[in-house]
């Protein structure tokens, strides 16, 4: 997954436009959190819903990369791991910080891509922390902690290229001591695409059960009534008011003689 030396405007901007869109998603994870500290916001509902989508997003561009990838090692097993253009595109931009690392644009990428995945996983622990017994909550808790080692690898695996290593260290390169070759190539495209999937499928899981507790969760974010806390009055209701001034009945203003009733 060699990168190549150029870089056009257009794979800067799109690079440009990715590390914006991360760092949008993860100042809103914060943002996000702070805020549910205190007294219900409405906006934080509609905020994180919106992290959700574009997490949703964000990791179905990821996926297709790594679809692409694995659909290239059936039809060429042998062949060197393969990006997608517009992968390969990002990943030259990226590559502009260093060209005397040729494969450091490409493990910036996918950091990348895995961090707006986490992102939006988080989203959904962040909507659901106000609901009791969410699924959808228990199912994003489970994905965090998979995306999070994921992402971790993806760190590591970035900060080892940056730091001067002759190839990537971590669990996808059995920490640096497989040798490049098909058998290399193989593990690293096939471990991705599993860890890819799996955490793809834990997030769907999730949003399907956001979503058929939607209306719990949202119910979560409505300000309190205000309908007990009103002042007491003595004022009473036109009908009670109207009875009232009804007269008494004869038989209660006045008993009937006493001789009559014995009578």
């Amino acid at each position: 997954m060699t990168m190549g030396a150029t870089a056009s405007v257009l794979d800067t901007l799109g690079a440009v436009t990715l590390l914006a869109w991360t760092v949008a998603m993860w100042a809103a994870v914060a943002v996000l959190a702070y805020a549910n500290r205190g007294p219900v916001r409405p906006w934080v509902y509609r905020t994180a819903a919106a992290q959700i989508f574009l997490g949703v997003v964000g990791q179905l561009g990821h996926l297709q990369e790594h679809i692409a990838q694995v659909g290239y090692w059936v039809v060429n097993p042998n062949a060197p791991a393969w990006m997608t253009p517009w992968g390969t595109g990002l990943a030259d931009g990226f590559g502009q910080i260093d060209h005397s690392k040729p494969s450091l644009g490409m493990e910036i990428l996918h950091f990348a891509g895995n961090l707006l995945f986490l992102a939006g996983i988080v989203g959904v622990m962040l909507i659901t922390q106000r609901a009791v017994r969410s699924k959808a909550r228990t199912w994003a808790k489970m994905g965090v902690w998979m995306q999070g080692i994921h992402g971790l690898e993806h760190f590591v695996l970035m900060l080892t290229v940056w730091l001067g290593a002759p190839r990537a260290i971590g669990m996808s390169t059995w920490f640096g001591l497989l040798e490049p070759g098909p058998g290399l190539w193989t593990y690293r495209v096939w471990w991705h695409f599993a860890a890819n999937v799996v955490g793809s499928v834990v997030f769907a899981i999730a949003v399907y059960h956001l979503w058929r507790e939607r209306g719990r969760i949202a119910s979560a974010y409505q300000p309190a009534s205000t309908t007990g806390n009103e002042p007491h009055t003595n004022q009473r209701s036109p009908v009670a008011s109207r009875n009232s001034e009804v007269p008494p009945s004869r038989s209660a203003e006045t008993p009937a003689p006493t001789g009559a009733a014995q009578r």
